[in-house]
């Protein structure tokens, strides 16, 4: 399949082809199935576990379903979970910014202020958090800084027009259709401008039209009582405000590698238990019964079960009673040595191997896989952060606070040794068990009672009066 490039955009005469034949060619492409695979596993609808059918060969050698037997599909969760966490170990707590901070009062207290998580608002975290998932699953979602806003564009949305030259993200193709007989939707997003298109009524159709000319990122409006809204200016950015956003510096799905594993655990466990619901827990073999048709081998079967007694000529027949014993441990065995497997080759922390009462050394050293994995996750959301920063004309770097269990008592502990030797704020950003959305209500309450504490402590004119006098007294 041909990758179209931005300079392949550049020579087409006819816009309107270019962007049906760019649709076209992405969904065909191996990134978007493997991002379409990748959503499915996220949802906990393995495609291999729930497109699997038994099948048995007839006397010829010939396939054919078995409908007899049982079909039995458990599929795990490794991947959505796997995902989560490394998501989360480095996102969920938000991230914060080195460089622009600003000594401010806030109700007659003075705090710290982040001045560039200001400027990027309140629904950034949650933006970026969005957006580093799909790039984990996906291996790239594109970022689109609209203003003061973040809007994520999945692989399964977005065309990139790569630059043949640079690399660079120099135009993209976003296009939705909210179900297969609703016209599919498309924005075409240049450096100059975005244009929107409208395709056809059914999949499919990629006879596109316009539907709203190419429009400037930066509208300036003015109202009045006699013309009402009027733009009366619009400008762009610098370049295109749309980041790409890799899961990792393989710039591939999670998928890849982790399916085949995932399948494995899957089908040994739906095998286990279509292995139970097959065979019988007891069944007998009668001896020298060869002219019982099967009616009467089935009452026979009935009676067995019903009344636990059956009848049988002892000299010239026998009846006699098996069980039949599942093998278990082999296939136990195998899925925990499956399940570290996944752990491990991915790099996740798995919370069974972590003994209770352990300590922060030993903890450390489980970290230690998750720990690697998130140095490079970090980086990608660093550069991406850097460039979303660089829309605005901002030069910041993100820190991050790790999301990790740890011994709170060992902890919190070894942090109040050393808290004669730092400041309020730097103690309650090393505490475990105190967010950073938390220390600035934490430090401003704290202020205000040391504020009232004082002003308790200084005496009233009232009482200063009452010493002076008491003092000049005989």
């Amino acid at each position: 399949m041909m990758l179209l490039t931005y300079q392949d955009f550049l020579e087409e005469p006819n816009v309107l082809d270019f962007i049906g034949k760019a649709i076209n060619q992405h969904v065909s492409s191996e990134d978007y199935k493997i991002a379409q695979e990748a959503d499915a596993y996220d949802r906990q609808k393995n495609t291999t576990i729930y497109n699997y059918v038994r099948m048995i060969f007839t006397s010829t050698g010939a396939p054919v379903q078995d409908f007899t037997a049982a079909n039995n599909k458990i599929a795990s969760n490794f991947f959505h979970r796997l995902n989560t966490q490394r998501c989360m170990y480095s996102l969920g707590n938000g991230i914060s910014f080195s460089d622009h901070k600003e000594k401010r009062m806030v109700e007659g207290v003075e705090q710290t202020v982040d001045l560039t998580d200001e400027m990027l608002g309140t629904e950034f975290d949650t933006d970026l958090k969005d957006g580093a998932y799909k790039a984990l699953i996906h291996g790239v979602s594109f970022g689109f800084w609209n203003l003061n806003k973040l809007y994520i564009f999945p692989l399964t949305e977005f065309v990139p027009l790569w630059d043949e030259e640079t690399g660079a993200l120099r135009a993209g193709i976003r296009f939705w259709q909210l179900d297969k007989d609703k016209p599919i939707t498309a924005v075409l997003y240049e450096e100059d401008g975005y244009t929107k298109f409208r395709g056809g009524r059914h999949s499919g159709n990629m006879n596109f039209a316009v539907v709203q000319p190419k429009t400037a990122y930066k509208q300036v409006y003015r109202e009045s009582a006699a013309d009402g809204v009027e733009v009366v200016g619009a400008e762009n950015y610098g370049s295109l405000p749309i980041v790409p956003l890799w899961g990792s510096k393989l710039h591939q799905s999670t998928l890849v590698g982790m399916q085949r594993a995932i399948d494995s655990y899957d089908l040994i466990r739906s095998g286990f238990a279509n292995d139970l619901t097959d065979c019988a827990q007891i069944y007998w073999i009668i001896s020298n019964c060869s002219g019982m048709t099967d009616a009467e081998l089935a009452r026979f079967r009935d009676r067995l079960k019903v009344q636990h007694i059956a009848v049988a000529d002892t000299d010239n027949s026998a009846v006699t009673p098996y069980t039949q014993e599942i093998p278990f441990q082999a296939r136990q065995a195998y899925l925990d040595a499956i399940r570290a497997g996944i752990y491990e080759d991915f790099g996740g922390l798995d919370v069974h191997t972590v003994a209770a009462g352990a300590t922060n050394d030993h903890i450390d050293a489980a970290y230690q896989p998750l720990d690697e994995n998130a140095d490079d996750f970090e980086y990608q959301i660093i550069k991406f952060v850097q460039q979303i920063l660089a829309l605005m004309g901002v030069e910041d770097t993100p820190v991050f606070k790790r999301n990790r269990i740890s011994n709170q008592k060992e902890q919190v502990e070894m942090v109040m040794m050393e808290a004669q030797y730092l400041d309020d704020e730097t103690v309650l950003q090393k505490l475990p068990n105190v967010t950073v959305d938390e220390i600035p209500g934490i430090l401003q309450r704290k202020g205000l009672e040391n504020q009232d504490r004082f002003e308790a402590d200084v005496p009233t004119d009232e009482e200063n009066e009452n010493e002076e006098m008491q003092e000049e007294t005989p």
